[in-house]
């Protein structure tokens, strides 16, 4: 069965060739530092995310498994559809705009979480809150337009080993926060989406992009 897999999908999948040779090792560059600070950013936030917002989920308003896998499917259900249309505003408006919203927008979340007492409410700030997901797509999005296309594949093993790095440190550090406060765990993520915003801040507008890669 996993042979005839292989084929289908060698047989009906589309190649997209890369008109660029690609790097063979991972390269850093230091105009890309504002691209790696986003990505450990956003990197940092989904583990908040995935590990902490699902502990407050079930230890705090008691929340079983069927139901959080519920709000994960009604996650998906939403995202599904609004993906592309995010992907559209980001062209529209420009990556600087939609970052900065998503930020704007996780500062509340986080500080709503951290002083959350009813069970719906919590739910609603989760499914909004995966919801902001789809808008970290201008992260990438950004670092298509500045970057070297040659330099495109060895950048995307560097943002896996960078969202690495947040994935082992920040469950650990803020998993000894939570065993104190578990409010200064959200508290500490909306400190975290300043920060965020203020590297949002940075990324070229929509018409300085045009200049730049023009």
């Amino acid at each position: 069965m996993s042979g005839f897999t292989v084929l289908r999908a060698w047989r009906w999948f589309p190649v997209f060739p890369h008109h660029e040779p690609q790097h063979k090792h991972l390269v850093f560059r230091k105009r890309y530092w504002l691209y790696y600070a986003l990505v450990f950013m956003s990197g940092a936030r989904r583990q908040i995310f995935m590990v902490f917002a699902g502990f407050l989920m079930v230890q705090k308003f008691g929340y079983s498994v069927s139901e959080i896998a519920l709000l994960l499917l009604v996650n998906h259900v939403i995202n599904t559809p609004l993906a592309p249309r995010i992907g559209r505003l980001i062209s529209a408006w420009g990556e600087q705009r939609i970052l900065t919203l998503e930020y704007i927008g996780l500062i509340f979340i986080f500080v709503s979480y951290a002083f959350v007492e009813t069970g719906w409410i919590a739910a609603v700030l989760y499914v909004v809150d995966h919801l902001l997901f789809a808008m970290a797509i201008g992260i990438n999005s950004y670092f298509h337009k500045i970057a070297d296309p040659k330099d495109i594949a060895s950048t995307a093993g560097v943002s896996f080993t960078i969202n690495h790095i947040a994935a082992v440190v920040i469950p650990v550090s803020f998993g000894l926060i939570w065993m104190v406060s578990p409010s200064s765990v959200f508290l500490a993520g909306a400190g975290m989406a300043v920060v965020s915003l203020g590297l949002a801040l940075m990324v070229p507008s929509k018409a300085r992009l045009k200049i730049l890669t023009g």
